[in-house]
């Protein structure tokens, strides 16, 4: 069997909009009542997957979820005239960010030999909380092969589950047996703590994960508290590569070597806050940023074009490009629809370690697939969304519309 990393990224729905609903989360606050345009924003996203496509990469996708939920509203007894954000959270596209749809451990992590996917149940979050059962339906028939997958239901609400958004792996190559390390936090300021510890030790049960190959490590509460809500604001990894703020971690040397100790092979990718500060790293997202092996064995970081025009970020990546380390290329895409809800290119996509054979193929990206889906978008997906317009009858008929048309054209009727 031949494993390879394969990015599933979430094509942003055609309900996207700014309603400033997540707390923590800078830019989303910073952008709310803002005029939002889900059909620039989902071609952005599908830019980025042809370019990473480009690269050589092996390049998936989810499907938005079923928007407006007027289940989730129905379950509360509202109809959004008592609270417009209570409508909003129904109108919400924030399933767009699929780093936030499970926590995934690979093959050669597990003692069953199967890649492990558990859904995150997004409780602190009111508008994502309601996106999990609609997710597990996804993975579960993109991921169907009980011979190489196990699909798992979110773990219990009384513990706050972000998915991989506070995961990651390190190990000498994607195939072979890696380090799992689960970041979690607790309060930060004002701001709340996503990840609760005992969510993350019970994924890492579920997975069968091997105690000798797992770390538990706490976020710093300075971060949270600046608004790094969630650990890949502050960090990222890739095979043998941790790249990190200087204050991504509550013990950041006791992480470092921890890490080091179970994986000598480690190399730790350390930027200085003297050099790029939190709020420096947080408003120009430099570490929501895929790290990623290229086909030529190079490591590259796809990062939002705001990081690259950030006047001292780009000032420590020229100085690392000069030096001689592991991270060899720095990639701009344009997500700036994404940017501004609050979501960088690491937030918009699941990091999936499987054959691709072993997958449902109608998952899987090649060029002609993007053309036709960008099709779909230019013709069904609304030009903009102002906040006044969220309960809309009109514009709710054409966003389920939008998406039966991109299910039916990708033979996906299943997830109507």
């Amino acid at each position: 069997m031949s494993l390879v990393e394969i990015n599933f990224d979430g094509i942003v729905g055609p309900s996207h909009n700014y309603a400033g609903l997540s707390l923590g989360n800078i830019a989303s606050a910073n952008n709310a009542g803002e005029t939002s345009y889900p059909r620039a924003a989902a071609l952005q996203g599908l830019g980025k997957m042809r370019h990473n496509l480009a690269l050589g990469l092996t390049q998936g996708f989810l499907l938005p979820l079923p928007r407006p939920n007027a289940t989730f509203l129905n379950a509360i007894g509202a109809d959004g005239s008592e609270d417009r954000r209570l409508l909003a959270a129904a109108w919400s596209a924030s399933s767009m960010w699929t780093a936030n749809a499970a926590t995934v451990s690979p093959a050669p992590d597990t003692t069953d030999g199967r890649c492990h996917l558990t859904a995150a149940n997004l409780v602190t979050m009111p508008h994502r909380s309601q996106e999990w059962p609609d997710t597990v339906k996804q993975l579960r028939l993109a991921f169907a092969d009980p011979a190489h997958f196990a699909v798992h239901d979110a773990v219990p609400a009384c513990f706050g589950d972000e998915g991989a958004a506070n995961h990651m792996r390190i190990g000498t190559t994607h195939g072979a047996p890696g380090l799992e390390i689960f970041v979690y936090g607790k309060s930060g300021g004002a701001f709340p703590a996503r990840q609760h510890e005992q969510a993350s030790r019970a994924v890492a049960r579920l997975h069968s994960l091997d105690p000798a190959r797992t770390l538990f490590v706490e976020q710093n509460p300075e971060a949270i508290a600046a608004g790094a809500f969630h650990n890949d604001v502050v960090a990222v990894a890739n095979e043998r590569v941790l790249f990190t703020h200087e204050l991504a971690f509550a013990d950041p040397e006791g992480t470092y070597a921890a890490i080091q100790e179970k994986l000598p092979e480690a190399e730790i990718v350390i930027v200085p806050a003297e050099a790029v500060s939190l709020a420096d790293a947080i408003k120009s997202y430099l570490f929501n940023a895929q790290l990623l092996t290229l086909p030529s064995g190079e490591m590259g970081l796809v990062i939002p074009l705001e990081a690259w025009e950030h006047p001292r970020v780009r000032a420590w990546l020229d100085a690392m490009l000069a030096s001689n380390g592991p991270i060899r290329r720095v990639l701009p895409v344009d997500v700036r629809q994404s940017m501004a809800n609050g979501g960088g290119p690491a937030c918009l996509r699941l990091r999936v370690v499987a054959d691709p054979a072993t997958v449902d193929p109608r998952f899987l990206l090649d060029e002609a697939k993007i053309a036709l889906i960008e099709t779909i978008v230019a013709a069904h997906w609304p030009e903009s969304i102002s906040p006044d317009q969220l309960g809309d009858p009109v514009l709710a008929a054409q966003i389920v519309a939008a998406r039966l048309a991109l299910l039916e054209t990708l033979d996906l009727d299943e997830l109507a």
